[in-house]
């Protein structure tokens, strides 16, 4: 699959006319609990010439392919990864913290350490508990549900614990999280729960699993009583964003 990936973003630079500056694996890959049948989410950084950028009309700044079972291949254009990032989009601190590296660059490098000086923990919570509220209710409240379910709301609720804790972004391995974040007495029974997830077909259900629902449950509260609490941050400033911009563009 790497020669296959690789192929598929020279084929995007290639009919789009941009360069790629960062090619990631953004999903269950990238945390950690893939199954068997887990296809690959490959997410990318790109520029287009700088005459793309001086345009009065509106232009596109997303890429995306259409998903098979194997591939699901987006984009977002550098001058939106900017804005994202000034917003703190915690989507963003996932890709360009992946284990998984397809495609790297200068950019890259420099982008990485400038993007904690734009971290918001407030926005960070409300996103992660958010995921963790519409999975759990939509996928954990009947007896039988799918295993992989799980992962999508323990994953998001210690990520909460750990921005909470530690006021950085989270780590994209679950295994991290985990040992980090989540209660002794529950570490056992999720790992065994991530030992068969990680053997069964992602549509297998099992019976649900009571201990951690009511984890879960508590947690999510806890949670969100906590960010309640977090004052309001002040805007940061876009003059290091500005910079990186022109850079890129080579201005």
């Amino acid at each position: 699959m790497e020669s296959v990936i690789q192929e598929t973003l020279r084929e995007i630079e290639n009919r789009e006319g941009c360069k790629i500056l960062l090619a990631v694996e953004s999903g269950s890959r990238a945390w950690g609990f893939a199954s068997p049948d887990s296809d690959y989410d490959v997410r990318f950084i790109y520029v287009r010439p700088k005459e793309w950028y001086l345009k009065l009309e509106q232009t596109q700044d997303v890429i995306e392919l259409p998903i098979n079972d194997l591939l699901d291949v987006n984009g977002w254009d550098v001058a939106k990864t900017l804005r994202l990032l000034y917003k703190s989009n915690p989507t963003l601190f996932e890709w360009f913290s992946s284990p998984i590296v397809y495609r790297d660059s200068p950019f890259a490098e420099t982008f990485r350490p400038l993007m904690q000086t734009y971290f918001s923990s407030k926005s960070g919570l409300w996103h992660y508990l958010r995921m963790a509220e519409g999975n759990y209710r939509n996928y954990l409240r009947g007896e039988l549900v799918r295993a992989k379910k799980y992962f999508y709301v323990l994953r998001p609720v210690l990520a909460c614990r750990w921005i909470l804790e530690k006021g950085t972004p989270p780590p994209m391995l679950f295994s991290q999280l985990m040992e980090s974040q989540l209660e002794s007495g529950l570490k056992g029974l999720v790992q065994q729960l991530l030992e068969l997830k990680v053997k069964l077909p992602e549509v297998k259900e099992i019976p649900r699993i009571d201990p951690l629902n009511q984890y879960l449950d508590s947690s999510i509260l806890e949670i969100k009583q906590r960010i309640q609490q977090i004052p309001e941050e002040p805007p940061r400033d876009w003059g290091e964003l500005d910079a990186l911009f022109l850079s890129v563009l080579g201005m």
